[in-house]
């Protein structure tokens, strides 16, 4: 395992899980498995209806918990200040933890980042969370929540793949020193046919997830691919015993369409007013 260093010292896995859209019965088989296999990190949030999931395969695994990292977030309609500890209860509750390694704000809620923020760094001063950060945060969401707040976020989450290289995104976090964590790290299997990764995967003999996650973890990028099937879970896993070289790390960026698979933060205010 490749492992990053955060603002706080702390050290994240490069490699984690995500359970995005698991069943209980999925989660907590995947969790259990991906422990088991080697992974440390597990990433759920209470958007996802499954911290409890998560949990129980955490304590099948038999893994020491002081061992794992464990992330979640707090969903929009949980936002604000108070609200937010009552959601970070609620999920310590879900998982059957009495803290978290990682607590995130889901998405930059205008109206309420700002004192959702607040809040957590509350949690995080009394190291209810070990870490703290955001998700799908450009650069203007991070100097709109600085006008207020104390510490920094420590990670940032986004959609990351060969189609949505982020580069600019990229280097703007790393600069202010927040690491930048992948999700859909694969595009959603929407790019495990591309034959131009496929000629890099032939060549190192890999499969093409292995390239992708390689190359994001070359990058210095957290990613936390998702899967249900055991053996992509092992081969998921298997991408510290090779390096791409600096020609194939260029090829793969080069690959950026702009293309996403899920949510643009720009527009998502508008989505998630729909909703409430």
């Amino acid at each position: 395992m490749e492992y990053k260093k955060l603002l706080n010292e702390t050290r994240i896995p490069q490699l984690g899980l995500g359970v995005w859209q698991m069943s209980d019965e999925e989660a907590i088989e995947s969790v259990e498995e991906a422990l088991k296999i080697g992974y440390r990190l597990i990433d759920t949030a209470a958007g996802y209806r499954n911290e409890a999931a998560v949990g129980e395969g955490v304590r099948r695994s038999g893994i020491e918990r002081e061992d794992i990292w464990i992330a979640t977030k707090v969903r929009n309609s949980n936002q604000g200040y108070r609200e937010t500890f009552q959601a970070f209860e609620a999920s310590l509750k879900e998982l059957q933890m009495d803290y978290v390694d990682l607590y995130m704000v889901h998405w930059p809620v205008k109206a309420t980042v700002k004192e959702t923020w607040r809040a957590i760094e509350e949690i995080y001063q009394k190291g209810l969370a070990k870490s703290i950060g955001v998700c799908n945060f450009h650069a203007h969401h991070l100097e709109e929540l600085m006008e207020t707040a104390k510490i920094l976020p420590m990670i940032n989450q986004v959609e990351l793949h060969p189609l949505l290289s982020q580069v600019d995104l990229t280097e703007y976090f790393e600069s202010k020193g927040i690491v930048i964590e992948a999700y859909s790290p694969l595009g959603n299997g929407q790019i495990l046919q591309n034959e131009s990764i496929e000629k890099i995967a032939q060549k190192y003999q890999k499969t093409v997830a292995q390239i992708i996650l390689r190359w994001e973890i070359q990058r210095g990028i957290v990613t936390i691919p998702k899967s249900v099937h055991k053996e992509r879970i092992i081969q998921n896993f298997e991408v510290f015993d090779f390096t791409l070289s600096d020609e194939d790390m260029f090829a793969l960026s080069a690959l950026n369409q702009n293309q996403r698979v899920g949510t643009d933060p720009e527009h998502f205010e508008e989505i998630f007013a729909k909703k409430k």
